[in-house]
């Protein structure tokens, strides 16, 4: 059994003069190679939770955050934000994000922004590089930089970079967004047959629920308190019933 992310009772709230938003995670638990899949309407916190998963954003104390390895004591994530140093490494080997648009750094050739986490995270591993590269069908276009590249060829480096590292969890926000129906669908797949491979979990936040569907994955949602103070909307994550919930 490889590690796990457990959380309780988790949450985060914005405030903006008499307005503020607050998101409430009672329980998720996402285990080593899991596929996780997340909706909601927009405006739920979708970013706001994958944010909080990664470690780039704070949660209020109180919660639960804890990382359960598959050997020796679970360690306290959300200990670390009041904690000094060890956060920013720990956060670099433990995940990888692919964000709705790439990402990539214009100046670097793919290749490069491939292998850019591995210089990051000190774990250089050329050949895992050329094989993620081979693997997501981008050899063609390896030494060219992102302003030459698709935005499908731009979104599989993406998945590529995320992965390159041997990260544990690899988050995705709205990976697919940019792609039409067919490229989504194909870069969707790679995403999580790449993963499955390096035993990596995946949660994935996405608007298409047809998409989702066509995968074997863990659902959950986001839905408004119906029950909110005016102006000061509450967020809470649930499980989903397939087929029921909201994009």
């Amino acid at each position: 059994m490889g590690a796990a992310l457990d959380i309780r009772d988790l949450g985060v709230s914005l405030s903006d003069g008499d307005r503020g938003f607050a998101l409430r995670v009672p329980e998720l638990r996402i285990a080593a190679g899991e596929t996780v899949g997340l909706t909601g309407p927009s405006g739920t916190g979708k970013t706001l939770l994958l944010e909080l998963l990664g470690l780039l954003r704070a949660p209020e104390p109180g919660g639960v955050y804890r990382l359960r390895p598959a050997e020796g004591p679970a360690r306290d994530l959300a200990a670390l934000w009041t904690g000094r140093g060890g956060l920013a490494p720990l956060r670099g080997r433990l995940f990888g994000f692919v964000p709705q648009t790439g990402g990539l750094l214009p100046f670097l050739t793919l290749a490069e922004n491939v292998a850019l986490p591995q210089r990051i995270c000190a774990r250089p591993d050329p050949g895992l590089v050329t094989d993620l590269i081979a693997r997501l069908g981008l050899d063609p276009v390896a030494g060219l930089r992102p302003e030459r590249l698709s935005i499908g060829q731009r979104q599989r480096a993406a998945i590529a970079r995320a992965l390159a590292h041997r990260p544990r969890f690899v988050i995705a926000d709205e990976p697919t967004a940019a792609l039409d129906p067919e490229n989504a669908a194909e870069a969707m797949s790679l995403l999580f047959e790449t993963a499955a491979r390096s035993g990596a979990a995946v949660i994935v936040s996405s608007h298409d629920l047809d998409l989702l569907k066509r995968f074997s994955l863990t659902r959950y949602r986001l839905e408004i308190d119906p029950d909110h103070a005016p102006g000061r909307p509450v967020s809470r994550l649930i499980a989903a019933a397939d087929g029921r919930e909201a994009a």
